[in-house]
């Protein structure tokens, strides 16, 4: 088979479409057909830095959707044919390649009604804001208090959409954080009042929103962690996408907030199996709320194979709203 490979650590533009050994599927696995797949901040973040565990050539790449074409022993949930999405293990060979080996009981199963490049779109920006809210903060249908806000930073990019719809979804008034031009974008997927980050003291404008209350949930996507902590309320909490608040600061916070890192890689790399069970059961959730029309999967481009370099390259310098998805096959 073939694969897009990095030789060394470098730019997305260094991948080159290279013949590598198919893979085989031991115990527990299965080898998935790849029909689409998606970039992600990860994948250009590891291919510049490496990984520990990567050895060279190393096929990045970490979420997919297609079809099962071969089960390991051990395997009786799933058989060939079966379409299935992913989020796999970044330190193993990824899906930017004809074909990937994963774990059987971290997948879901593909709804007939939703085409595979919808489905390659969910697995990391979809699972994290799941992740985020209804795991973590709290944040679901029947939970949480109808009309309660919830601040998303970074609300145009694939989480921060994501998040938004599933948080109005759940009852929640959103506060979107983005650029001006992005504005009537975060306002179609349900935000309520959308702020710029770049105008001005953030916490204080949220403040002013919620009358001095501050806001129960904050999805944290864009690195301002420590700069947000003033506009949560007592006893809110924070997801974090993309760092910590600092600890001193944290620490001598007085609305004792609970903060929660985000890292869908953990369960991979926990050893833990109902974490990674977890992962399959919060992607069969997402698509089923693509497949009702709940929400709306955020696909802004699908490209062909070949543009798959320079697809990570142009997510890699940032403004990208929604998802990019590349075609590995002619199949959906």
């Amino acid at each position: 088979m073939h694969a897009f490979t990095a030789t060394q650590p470098g730019e997305p533009l260094t991948l080159q479409w290279t013949p590598v050994p198919t893979p085989a599927p031991g115990p527990g696995e299965i080898r998935v057909r790849l029909a689409a797949v998606t970039v992600n901040p990860v994948d250009f973040k590891l291919l510049r830095g490496g990984h520990p565990a990567w050895t060279y050539p190393h096929v990045p790449g970490v979420d997919g959707a297609g079809t099962v074409e071969a089960v390991g022993p051990g395997v009786e949930t799933l058989r060939p044919g079966d379409r299935v999405a992913m989020h796999v293990d970044l330190t193993r060979p990824g899906v930017f390649a004809e074909a990937v080996v994963t774990s059987a009981h971290t997948v879901a199963r593909v709804p007939d009604g939703v085409p595979l490049t919808v489905a390659a779109a969910l697995p990391c920006a979809g699972m994290t804001a799941y992740q985020s809210l209804d795991r973590r903060l709290g944040v679901r249908p029947g939970l949480w208090q109808p009309g309660d806000w919830v601040l998303v930073n970074g609300a145009s990019g694939g989480v921060g959409g994501y998040a938004t719809q599933l948080a109005r979804r759940a009852g929640a008034r959103v506060i979107g954080v983005a650029s001006t031009a992005n504005h009537a974008y975060l306002r179609r997927l349900g935000a309520e009042v959308t702020l710029d980050y770049r105008s001005g003291d953030l916490a204080a404008q949220v403040r002013e929103v919620t009358g001095g209350a501050g806001v129960p949930a904050v999805v944290e996507t864009a690195g301002q962690a420590t700069a947000l902590l003033d506009a949560v309320a007592f006893g809110g909490g924070m997801a974090c996408v993309l760092g910590l608040p600092d600890l001193p600061t944290y620490r001598a916070h007085p609305a004792k907030i609970s903060v929660h890192p985000i890292a869908l890689g953990a369960a991979h790399a926990s050893g833990d199996r109902r974490a990674q069970e977890d992962l399959g059961v919060m992607l069969g959730d997402l698509l089923a709320l693509v497949l009702n029309g709940e929400l709306d999967p955020l696909v802004t481009d699908v490209r062909e194979r070949e543009a798959l370099p320079a697809t990570l390259a142009e997510l890699s310098a940032e403004g990208v709203r929604g998802k990019l998805v590349v075609r590995m096959s002619g199949e959906d």
